[in-house]
């Protein structure tokens, strides 16, 4: 099987937007082919990852308007729907299409327009992805996280200001990507002392809503070679489920789409969690990145929150995680949140990641549905 290259990636500007979500996705869409020096008649298969937009818009069949504003008719089209790892399962979707011989030139483009509905509007079309006996008792993610951190704090013995300093992190890092929605560094005390929303976790320990969208162009490495002297392999990629009843789990401090998408893709790849030089981790919430970073073998179970502490997670520490600034700063726009996390990791292997550039040779996307009812783990490689 002939290798997975990305060619050509984009981002919109994250945030509060004007735009509906047929114009987000050609913004992104357009940027990508000119990013790649791809005309839109190349394109072959054409993704669209996306959680709500009838839900959020009443807007359907999005897949086939993309062709039609981007001029890419008659590209096989469909939407990719994995609640809020559509963008990684967008991700599995076109490597696969290219890694099969189905298509020599797909195209994802990720996208959400969430910030016209109020937050208790967006929080309850998030919420239905939760198991029917527990959404109709009230469950939503951020009581997941809730729980999950007060379990995590006191099994491990972990500070509550270990979380704190994750969101200081992650705002420092978005203030050098000029995606991000916040571009502001928030201190520890702010932080601390932000309103509750599901105690232990406060405001700044949550992620916003978030209008946006990326994009990624896929084809075969042979064909990579023709557009780019610089480009990404995909050289590993694994998707996996957990329990839908979060209660279920044997340990709700572990993820088991995690453990078990990362394991597909180490295998894949050929390698181990040291060899990753840079992560974007899923941190919807603080408690997800410590959850995460365990889970995909980065630290022991438990040692999560002390390599934030020790500063090995920073970007010029040992591991850097979210350089893009995480979906905490970055923004989270369900759809596109996956395909941005790959735009970011493959802006840091083939060395175009500007001020939040880092030493990478292989880098590590993880995107998370739910709470951990469905995952992707993505690793490139870039090639130069």
């Amino acid at each position: 099987m002939e290798r997975v290259a990305i060619i050509g990636a984009s981002m919109t500007q994250f945030g509060q937007r004007e735009e509906w979500i047929r114009e987000l996705l050609s913004e992104a869409g357009q940027a990508c082919l000119e990013d790649a020096g791809v005309a839109p008649d190349a394109i072959e298969h054409l993704y669209v990852s996306n959680m709500a937009s009838g839900e959020f818009e009443g807007q359907t069949g999005i897949p086939n308007a993309l062709a039609h504003d981007l001029s890419a008719i008659p590209a096989y089209t469909a939407r990719i729907d994995q609640t809020s790892s559509s963008g990684g399962a967008g991700v599995y979707a076109a490597w696969q299409s290219v890694a099969s011989g189905a298509s020599e030139m797909t195209m994802l483009v990720g996208g959400e327009k969430m910030t016209h509905r109020s937050t208790a509007e967006a929080t309850d079309v998030i919420a239905s992805l939760t198991h029917p006996v527990e959404y109709k008792h009230g469950v939503t993610l951020p009581s997941f996280a809730g729980l999950t951190a007060r379990a995590y704090l006191e099994t491990y013995d972990a500070p509550r200001e270990s979380l704190g300093k994750v969101a200081v992190k992650n705002h420092r890092n978005g203030v050098d990507n000029p995606h991000a929605q916040f571009q502001k560094e928030v201190d520890l005390d702010t932080v601390l002392e932000s309103p509750v929303v599901a105690d232990p976790l406060r405001l700044y320990d949550f992620c916003p809503i978030t209008d946006g969208s990326a994009a990624l162009l896929f084809c075969p490495e042979s064909v990579a070679r023709e557009y780019a002297d610089e480009y990404a392999v995909v050289s590993g990629i694994g998707g996996a489920t957990d329990t839908h009843v979060v209660h279920e789990r044997a340990d709700p401090t572990t993820m088991g789409g995690v453990v078990n998408s990362s394991e597909q893709a180490y295998e894949m790849a050929d390698m181990r969690p040291e060899d990753v030089d840079v992560a974007e981790l899923h941190d919807m919430f603080t408690i997800l990145e410590f959850l995460q970073s365990e889970d995909l073998g980065f630290f022991e179970k438990g040692e999560g929150w002390k390599a934030v502490e020790e500063g090995v997670t920073d970007r010029d520490g040992e591991l850097p995680i979210n350089t893009s600034g995480g979906l905490k700063s970055k923004g989270h726009p369900l759809g596109a949140s996956g395909v941005a996390q790959v735009y970011e990791i493959y802006k840091q292997v083939v060395g175009e990641a500007g001020p939040r550039q880092v030493k990478a040779e292989a880098a590590l996307a993880c995107n998370v549905g739910g709470f951990g009812n469905c995952v992707t783990t993505t690793i490139l490689e870039g090639q130069q």
